[in-house]
């Protein structure tokens, strides 16, 4: 019995070696699913949510300097705007699209919110709420908006101009926290826009790293505009055909 389990004895190290030797190889050679997992997810992300710019003729600024309207411009622009999303009733676009914008509209929900976009945009939308949700989560970047809007019937705008929320690619945020600074009165009057200010993003509510975030998906956030500054506002002027559905 004692010279059996000497002979045991002396054998475990090697068998143990042998055995982690086994288990080393075999893991070795098995194929590292977890980074390709990941790998394929990044590259499924990148194409879900691809991130683009603006279309600079669809600024708002392209046509509109000094409140004049350039209308070959605004027309350039509404003619892609209803081949893309559709017409408007009243507008006379049913020359390049039958389609009405409202009938592709399509509730969803931002950061909680229900609202109403074309739903050519919702893709866009999730992009940068998942993005807001992921990014900005420092103290001075979270935010929790009141009211949102989307889709409308009745145009906004004065002088010929089009709004994009009659088309469902614009959405407002917190209109009584991000006020429209050039727009008609009482607006001009809004605390944020009497009030001292480095820059536009000072007479915004929104964090910088929102705006940030719409802009990385092809939306122009309209404080930029030079005469409008206005806060609230984000339009989709990327290209619907990069989205993902």
């Amino acid at each position: 019995m004692t010279t059996w389990l000497l002979m045991l004895h002396s054998r475990l190290p090697r068998f143990a070696v042998l055995s982690s030797l086994i288990v080393t190889l075999g893991l070795a050679a098995l194929p590292s699913v977890s980074a390709a997992e990941r790998s394929r997810g990044k590259r499924h992300a990148h194409k879900a949510c691809p991130t683009q710019k603006p279309q600079p003729f669809l600024i708002r600024s392209n046509f509109v300097k000094h409140g004049a309207l350039n209308a070959t411009a605004h027309e350039q622009a509404l003619k892609y705007r209803a081949e893309q999303y559709g017409s408007v009733e009243g507008l006379g676009l049913e020359r390049y699209n039958k389609q009405k914008a409202y009938a592709s509209a399509v509730s969803v929900r931002f950061m909680g919110l229900p609202l109403q976009i074309h739903k050519k945009v919702a893709p866009a939308l999730r992009c940068v709420e998942r993005y807001i949700e992921q990014t900005c989560t420092g103290p001075k970047e979270r935010y929790t908006p009141r009211a949102v809007g989307g889709f409308r019937q009745t145009n906004t705008y004065r002088g010929g101009e089009i709004s994009n929320h009659l088309f469902g690619i614009a959405i407002d945020i917190d209109p009584n926290r991000n006020p429209c600074c050039g727009c008609v009165a009482p607006w001009p009057d809004h605390p944020a826009c009497r009030s001292p200010a480095e820059s536009v993003f000072d007479r915004a509510a929104l964090p910088r790293c929102w705006i940030d975030s719409f802009e990385r998906y092809g939306f122009y956030w309209l404080g930029r505009d030079p005469e409008l500054r206005d806060t609230m506002h984000f339009e989709f002027l990327g290209s619907p055909d990069l989205l993902e559905p």
